[in-house]
């Protein structure tokens, strides 16, 4: 937890703002783990139902655009909205019955209708409604007596303000000036009338990255600890926010969050949703949760209450069974962080706090009840289940009680943390997540790091192309922290007389508009990357066309070769571009923001035989995108030698590698064609 803060207070440093959240709340929001998020407004008055069918495409909160209502017959709605069972003692109470250690409530949605009190329109619970209360206010003073946690949802969009971008199908238009200052007459409001908020949990808009800074700002002077969700845009952000129902895939760099709907399909209440069983429902949402915080983050489970204000009763057993299980086994969860092992399980999870390992057995029973784990200079002290220990390897027997109806826990208490375990040698990305906004929130490679055994290390010998040199690298090698700029003194021709045959350009696309993507893309000419086009061939290495925002497209080519070896390649794209080869992706990142071109340089290990080089080019806002991928006119590598000031005596040494003067420390490092040798 304490790297995490000091992670977060270099973000804050990097961004320039005079923003400080304090080491207390940080650690107090990291901890809590798991929290309930409410999805209340008018559309839960509608349900999911528009003149008397049901409204199918898209979430049910956003009803509103998807069925296509005028905001005058969408606003009238306010007239019979009275939701006499909303209770926000009995809200909090269930909260906290479930293992929730805070709550987070919708005080405004896409639809601009805000469920408190405010000056800036009479588009408000209060002034609109027969009810005239203030939920945020209500929700406020019961956790205050409650003593729990609030935090604040809000829309960056707003779809009854005049001023503001009309209705679009994906929520993250711009942000005009009348519209930000609006926002920002909002946020005053509720950052100044409701008592102490833990969060501010931002969604959709595109701001510029000035309009980020300006709210971010904003939001620390009025309560320096409150924390802001990632979804401001821009990387300014206390905790970044991944996509809707999505989980990680590895530990990240920083504070996070991943926000789940109790089903896929709507946030808001659905009267006419399938429910299913709630064991099913416990189950998947337990996994969930466990999944989130072996991998460091905090879990964000939401509610949609009715129209009437009240709790749906399948989402009030899931959350008190899923509370049930946190009596007996929340030590496994709440105050912990991630675990130790880079590698998945597939028999559970893995927590940590302090000295303690807990093994969740949330996944498959092994086929012969053992669990193996090499946890080298340890010693366990105690266990609540039989163990065998070999060496650095301890074995885990398993009793006939594990595995049954209920997920159970291993506790195992060693005389020292287990330290992050290391699995290979090779080079490994450290990852925190990036965005401009929403559909460009991607998980960045923020350092790489080598784990080296090797007898007294002295020297670092590093090779790279001509589009480094000039980088002021910052170094952390066994803990102690180096500079380096980057220079042309040393360069050296790649290999020439090798043989090598460069395919035909085929370009795929359009595909749909989210950054994110998967890691390995497989892909033929009979088999596009997308199902929306296919392959088409092309005869130019560069070019540039008309698109519309919120599209990717593909460019393939093959590469036959006599020998395994390297080439560098000029390659170019619009707003952000990915390079897979044969099939793994091995450079990502966004460009500048509103960036329409940009050339670089990518070093790539061929393979002896054919190999396959993707090109991604993502389109965030521009109507023009385009591709550049051909061989390189340079040729050439260069090398320059770190000498330390003496021996790093050991056998196992860490080095830590990243670029100095980012604009934030989300952003990606971009030193993928950096290499090392050690020696």
């Amino acid at each position: 937890m304490r790297k995490l803060f000091i992670l977060l207070a270099l973000c804050i440093a990097t961004f320039g703002t005079n923003a400080q959240i304090s080491k207390e709340a940080f650690d107090k929001w990291h901890a809590n783990k798991y929290s309930m998020f409410i999805h209340f407004g008018l559309y839960s008055e509608l349900g999911g139902v528009w003149e008397g069918k049901p409204v199918t495409r898209g979430y049910s909160e956003q009803i509103q655009s998807f069925a296509g209502i005028f905001s005058d017959w969408y606003g009238s709605t306010a007239k019979s909205f009275n939701p006499t069972n909303f209770n926000a003692d009995s809200i909090v109470a269930l909260a906290k019955r479930s293992g929730m250690k805070s709550v987070v409530i919708t005080s405004k949605h896409h639809d601009g209708f805000c469920m408190f009190h405010t000056a800036t329109t009479d588009y408000n619970s209060y002034d609109a409604t027969p009810c005239k209360r203030d939920f945020v206010k209500e929700m406020s003073q019961a956790c205050k007596r409650a003593g729990i946690n609030l935090g604040i949802y809000f829309s960056l969009i707003d779809w009854h303000y005049p001023h503001a971008y009309p209705i679009s199908s994906h929520n993250s238009d711009f942000i005009t000036p009348q519209h930000h200052d609006y926002n920002k007459a909002q946020v005053t409001e509720l950052l100044t009338n409701y008592g102490s908020i833990s969060e501010l949990w931002f969604d959709m808009g595109a701001n510029t990255p000035w309009q980020s800074k300006e709210l971010y700002d904003l939001v620390h002077k009025l309560q320096p600890d409150c924390m802001v969700s990632g979804r401001l845009g821009n990387d300014f952000y206390d905790f970044s926010v991944m996509a809707d129902n999505k989980y990680p895939e590895s530990t990240l760099q920083t504070a996070w969050q991943s926000a789940a709907s109790m089903f896929d399909e709507t946030w808001s209440y659905r009267s006419w949703q399938q429910r299913g069983e709630v064991k099913d429902k416990v189950n998947e949402k337990l996994r969930s949760l466990i999944n989130v915080v072996s991998h460091g983050g905090n879990f964000l489970l939401n509610i949609g209450p009715k129209g009437d204000g009240s709790v749906v009763e399948f989402e009030r057993q899931v959350l008190e069974q899923i509370g049930s299980w946190l009596d007996k086994n929340g030590e496994a969860i709440y105050n912990t962080e991630a675990s130790p092992f880079q590698t998945s399980f597939d028999w559970g999870a893995v927590t940590q706090k302090d000295n303690t390992l807990y093994l969740i057995l949330s996944g498959k029973r092994p086929a012969n009840d053992r669990i193996t784990l090499t946890v080298p200079d340890t010693k366990l002290l105690s266990c609540n289940t039989k163990t065998t220990v070999k060496g650095n390897q301890i074995t885990f027997l398993l009793d006939n009680n594990a595995y049954g109806d209920e997920i159970s826990v291993i506790k195992a208490t060693f005389n020292r943390p287990v330290e992050k375990q290391i699995t290979h040698s090779e080079r490994i990305a450290n990852h925190s997540y990036s965005c401009f906004d929403y559909y460009s929130n991607y998980r960045s490679d923020v350092s790489y790091q080598w784990n080296i055994v090797k007898n007294n290390l002295r020297e670092l010998e590093f090779t790279y192309t001509s589009q480094e040199i000039g980088k002021e690298l910052s170094l952390e090698i066994d803990g102690k922290n180096y500079t380096l700029t980057l220079t042309a003194d040393n360069p050296q021709p790649l290999a020439s007389n090798i043989t090598t045959t460069f395919g035909d350009y085929y370009l795929c696309g359009p595909a749909g508009g989210m950054f994110d993507s998967p890691s390995v893309i497989r892909t033929d000419i009979n088999t596009p990357p997308t199902r929306y086009a296919s392959w088409q061939k092309t005869d130019n290495s560069t070019a540039m066309f008309d698109c519309d925002i919120l599209e990717t497209y593909y460019l393939m080519q093959n590469i036959e070769t006599d020998k395994a070896h390297d080439i560098i390649m000029d390659i170019g794209a619009g707003n952000g571009i990915e390079v897979y080869l044969n099939g793994r992706s091995v450079m990502k990142h966004l460009n500048p923001y509103r960036c329409k071109f940009r050339e670089e340089k990518i070093l790539l290990p061929l393979e002896k035989g054919n190999n396959q080089i993707v090109l991604r080019m993502y389109n965030r806002f521009e109507k023009q995108t385009g591709y550049l991928l051909k061989l390189s006119n340079d040729q050439v590598i260069y090398k320059q030698r770190l000498t330390l000031p003496k021996y790093l005596k050991g056998r196992n040494h860490t080095v830590i590698v990243r670029q100095n003067k980012l604009p934030s420390i989300h952003k990606d490092t971009e030193l993928s064609n950096i290499s090392i040798d050690f020696r």
